[in-house]
């Protein structure tokens, strides 16, 4: 058996699915209440002064901080059936169904949240490492469990949960240098769709 770690922003996906959610599953007003409170770290990030690693946990936070994690599931439920299929590369879902087909553990690893990445990975049955939204007594804490699933967390998160020497190759696919410390793991490495190293 074989393994095989997707990334899936810019991997699985054509755009940004993690902005789209926070606007999806977010009120108006705690929108405008938020942005007033972390513009600063927004135009960090336009300037490219702030990585993404650390704007996404802040951005979060804003989003989900002390909210029902049922209500907040309801609404991910929904945006996963109705908006990430359209957002879906075709041909990178094509090279995940083929190892699907050759019984191949396949794995989705990511920096995108918990939240509403569990319902697309049930319905496309692949096991699931992302950066995960902590929650206390049914409402989120605002905090991340972990981290933030991004460069060298998503190796460790890899290599803490599979033992990577019980399969005949593992296979790697991302887009950007946050996946990198990932593509390292693999035998096949695969970087916007090239191949770019293979270890026999």
């Amino acid at each position: 058996m074989n393994l095989a770690l997707f990334d899936f922003y810019g991997t699985l996906t054509k755009e940004d699915t993690s902005t789209a959610f926070l606007f999806y599953a977010t009120s108006k007003p705690r929108l405008a209440i938020g942005f007033a409170l972390v513009w600063p770290v927004i135009l960090l990030y336009k300037l490219g002064l702030l990585p993404a690693r650390k704007t996404r946990p802040v951005l979060a936070c804003i989003a989900f901080w002390y909210r029902c994690e049922e209500d907040v599931d309801v609404i991910a439920k929904r945006f996963a059936a109705e908006y990430l299929p359209t957002e879906l590369r075709p041909d990178a879902m094509e090279m995940l169904a083929k190892h699907k087909a050759n019984g191949d553990d396949v794995y989705l690893v990511s920096a995108t949240l918990n939240i509403y990445l569990r319902h697309l990975c049930k319905r496309h049955d692949m096991k699931l490492l992302c950066s995960t939204m902590s929650v206390k007594n049914g409402r989120f804490t605002g905090r991340y469990l972990n981290g933030d699933c991004s460069c060298e967390n998503k190796a460790a998160a890899v290599q803490k949960t599979v033992d990577l020497n019980a399969y005949s190759q593992v296979y790697a696919y991302g887009d950007t240098d946050e996946d990198l410390p990932m593509l390292a793991l693999a035998d096949v490495k695969y970087l916007c769709g090239n191949r770019i190293s293979t270890n026999q």
